[in-house]
């Protein structure tokens, strides 16, 4: 009989089989949006047992777990980290077909060299053999395993970089490792968040932002120091496109409300949205940038839970909306003066991956080779 991860796992064709195994299994991985600590790479970080590299923070077992019945206290809660892991065995054996179901028994039979079908009944023996085997596998080893190039790691403006800095520094990982500038509180100003934020943004850099013209000011600031470390590449998160055209005087007046934390329209927001963005374009287009647009997400849906756990546990979702209009205006925008850089677009609902395709298509050109890309999310 077959085993279940033998090395032609969903390879049911021979083309499928010569295509895998002598092209793509040998490529390296590029990895531009990322959500690995860069200090844990610094650090080398060693993990004593598989829950903490396994569980922590992955907000898709959890929600695996939530949907089988499993407790909040054996996912986020105080429980140990091997009743966690018991539990998650355990809500996997529900899972059969799910990439999830996959995922996790190619890691364990990848990283660990465990074959054995993880069940709430196979868990002891794996918890024990897993982490025998964490012992020789911190961080750095599990990145060089994995044959990853490079790691673009997801920061804010505001971040300092200090472990980007110390990592190009030592000189000593084969995998390249940069920010990607994810500048998402700084283009919402219906965000609750935003006067503070901006607070911080001109603090950073040496000002205070009152104007339109401060605030462009800031983030060009902000892109040359990313820059000097290493990126290359920004990584944008919009719930939907926004496309809503007005004067830098009018967006100087949302500014301003949106500094004394007064609430603004959804007119108001997207108009705001539009200019930042369209600026943004033009100063990755000028240092030959690649710009990301992550589409279709509504998140922080359960309240309950988002007040008592936070952000990215698990709450977030596929939202429907309607792209091609406003996609189609607002890459033209940054087009119209020659300012749309490289751009890679994903939607998190498959069914805009045609509108992406399409209307990325009409942009295509300048002699650049792919230059609008479609991307996989979710």
């Amino acid at each position: 009989m077959q085993k279940f991860m033998n090395e032609d796992f969903l390879l049911k064709t021979e083309t499928a089989k010569h295509l895998f195994h002598d092209y793509a299994a040998k490529l390296p991985i590029f990895d531009y949006h990322c959500h690995i600590n860069p200090k844990e790479i610094w650090e080398n970080k060693s993990y004593e047992n598989i829950t903490q590299v396994w569980l922590y923070g992955d907000h898709y077992k959890w929600r695996i777990m939530r949907a089988v019945g499993i407790e909040e206290k054996y996912i986020t809660g105080d429980s140990t980290d091997y009743e966690k892991f018991v539990a998650y065995a355990k809500a996997l054996s529900y899972a059969i077909g799910n990439p999830l179901y996959h995922w996790s028994h190619l890691e364990l039979k990848n990283y660990f060299g465990i074959e054995e079908t993880l069940s709430e009944k196979t868990a002891p023996i794996i918890w024990e053999k897993a982490n025998a085997a964490l012992k020789s596998l911190p961080c750095r080893k599990l990145i060089e395993m994995s044959n990853v190039a490079l790691i673009g790691t997801t920061d804010d403006p505001i971040d300092t970089l200090e472990y980007h800095k110390l990592i190009r520094e030592e000189g000593a990982m084969k995998t390249k490792v940069v920010p990607s500038f994810r500048p998402d509180k700084a283009v919402d100003p219906a965000r609750a968040d935003f006067a503070e934020y901006m607070g911080k943004l001109g603090e950073v850099c040496g000002m205070t932002i009152q104007t339109v013209a401060d605030l462009k000011c800031a983030l060009a600031n902000r892109i040359d120091f990313f820059h000097e470390n290493g990126s290359r590449v920004s990584d944008h998160a919009l719930d939907y496109v926004p496309f809503v055209a007005g004067t830098e005087a009018e967006v100087n007046t949302i500014l301003a409300k949106a500094l004394l934390s007064q609430t603004i329209t959804t007119t108001e927001r997207d108009m705001f949205r539009t200019h930042i963005i369209k600026f943004l374009a033009a100063e990755y287009n000028k240092r030959n940038w690649v710009q990301q647009w992550h589409l279709a997400s509504i998140r922080d849906n359960n309240k309950r839970l988002y007040k008592n756990l936070g952000v990215d546990v698990g709450n977030d979702a596929i939202m429907d909306v309607h792209l091609a209009k406003n996609l189609a205006a607002l890459m033209n925008a940054c087009a119209e003066d020659d300012q749309l850089p490289k751009t890679i677009l994903y939607s998190l609902n498959p069914n805009d991956n045609y509108t992406l395709m399409t209307v990325g298509g009409c942009f295509q050109g300048g002699g650049i080779p792919g230059k609008i890309q479609l991307g996989s999310a979710w």
